[in-house]
């Protein structure tokens, strides 16, 4: 696997031990890792909007200019795919880093062994994305990656599959098509009804009796679903977001 990551922090001194220790990760987790360091937001910022292919940001919160939740949110408009992890001495951000999906915060001084855990994480769900599963169409079969998948829809022995670019009609069940995503990317999908399957990652809001997607789409919620969604969804985002 190769990930190309990027630190942006005004300290030299933390540019290099994080530097360091992701390099350490890398050569014993057996990753090639392709590291860039930057010392302010604008030059980030600058060299992402040449080439936008970083898979992984440590982005310092508090920097002279630019903050990172400022470049985190122009970054996070166009690419929901990278992973962003804040790094900071002053625990009162945690809200920002919601509006940007952010993995996890690290306190500084960052130890080595929070960042090997983070970065660990972050590698996982890079992995999670180039997941795919093969839907049988009309009259072809397509290769959908799992992580663009909103919501399935059941109706009778057929479904409709929702992506974040296009629907498609998809001539299995349901319950096909959850064995498929479950074997593909474990439990990243649940049940909100009998006939509706959605991406927990997807979920903006939920209510007693509806889920709202962030595409603006509302599927029903059942009362039976309702606890299990409910924890599904607020496990996933605290798990996105969090404190060492």
């Amino acid at each position: 696997m190769e990930i190309r990551a990027a630190i942006c922090d005004d300290s030299p001194e933390t540019l290099r031990e994080l530097s360091g220790a992701a390099a350490d990760w890398a050569k014993q987790e057996n990753i090639a890792l392709s590291l860039e360091t930057f010392s302010s937001a604008e030059a980030l910022l600058f060299r992402y909007e040449e080439r936008p292919d970083f898979d992984v940001l440590l982005l310092d919160i508090e920097m002279p200019g630019e903050n990172g939740v400022a470049l985190a949110k122009k970054i996070r408009q166009e690419n929901d795919r990278v992973q962003i992890v804040f790094i900071t001495g002053y625990p009162d951000f945690i809200a920002e880093g919601y509006e940007v999906a952010a993995l996890h915060y690290l306190m500084k001084p960052v130890s080595r062994q929070k960042l090997g855990e983070v970065l660990g994480r972050a590698a996982e769900n890079l992995r999670r994305e180039e997941q795919s599963v093969l839907l049988s169409t009309e009259g072809a079969v397509r290769r959908v990656p799992v992580h663009r998948i909103l919501l399935v829809e059941a109706f009778a022995h057929s479904c409709t599959v929702t992506t974040d670019k296009e629907e498609l009609a998809v001539r299995e069940s349901i319950s096909a098509v959850e064995e498929k995503l479950r074997e593909a990317d474990g439990n990243t999908f649940i049940r909100t009804h009998r006939s509706c399957l959605v991406g927990i990652r997807y979920i903006q809001s939920l209510s007693k009796t509806e889920v709202v997607l962030d595409n603006g789409r509302r599927v029903p919620l059942s009362r039976g679903k309702h606890q299990a969604v409910y924890q599904a969804f607020v496990r996933w985002f605290k798990g996105e977001a969090s404190w060492d």
